[in-house]
């Protein structure tokens, strides 16, 4: 763990850290936004299960309000037209949880614990998983999710932080969060900025 530390330190001392901070910053903002500009992020969560996050923010960009009235048909055809790799699924997911709008903006409002709140996620909203659900609500300002996805197993098991897990069911994902959270204590980082390191050292970018 310590070598990691080590590198997160650093990076901490660069450049990068400034670029972090500034996404950080868009992503609180988010939260100040009408339930609508939030739901429109959450469409964005749905698509990148299994898809690249540049090519999704490429067609979540291109759609853009439409996602809050197309029909299902029509979103299945924007998301052909613009190379969306999963579109009939996706858009269904999409056309079903416009009608939990509502029910969302309340949740975000008097939701007592993060827990209960990625939970209701998962349980109501078709296509987030656990990872979803976190990415979901780390875009629109919470900080104490971790994303864990392919990348950051990939980095953990590399620094034998981790065995690789067969599937990453909601007690792993859970047992790697507590691992991640006191990573980032080590490093005075909440989960939302730890990922974007961990996700930086990865891939080399700083994405959403």
């Amino acid at each position: 763990m310590q070598y990691l530390i080590n590198s997160i330190n650093q990076l901490k001392n660069s450049e990068i850290a400034q670029l972090i901070d500034s996404r950080i910053e868009e992503f609180s903002c988010i939260k100040e936004n009408s339930i609508e500009d939030i739901f429109i992020e959450m469409c964005f969560c749905i698509m990148t299960a299994n898809c690249g996050a540049e090519k999704c923010i490429e067609i979540h960009e291109l759609i853009g309000n439409d996602f809050l009235n197309l029909s299902e048909t029509d979103l299945v055809t924007a998301f052909k037209t613009h190379g969306y790799r999963f579109p009939n699924l996706r858009a269904n997911y999409i056309i079903e949880s416009r009608q939990l709008i509502k029910d969302l903006e309340s949740k975000l409002k008097h939701s007592k614990g993060k827990a209960g709140l990625r939970d209701w996620l998962v349980k109501n909203i078709k296509g987030l998983g656990y990872k979803e659900a976190s990415h979901f609500l780390r875009n629109i300002g919470f900080k104490d999710y971790a994303i864990i996805d392919f990348h950051i197993v990939d980095l953990l098991v590399k620094h034998d932080l981790i065995e690789r897990p067969k599937t990453l069911t909601k007690s792993k994902y859970l047992e790697i969060e507590q691992l991640l959270k006191e990573l980032g204590n080590k490093l005075n980082l909440n989960l939302a900025q730890l990922d974007l390191y961990l996700w930086y050292m990865e891939t080399g970018k700083v994405l959403k």
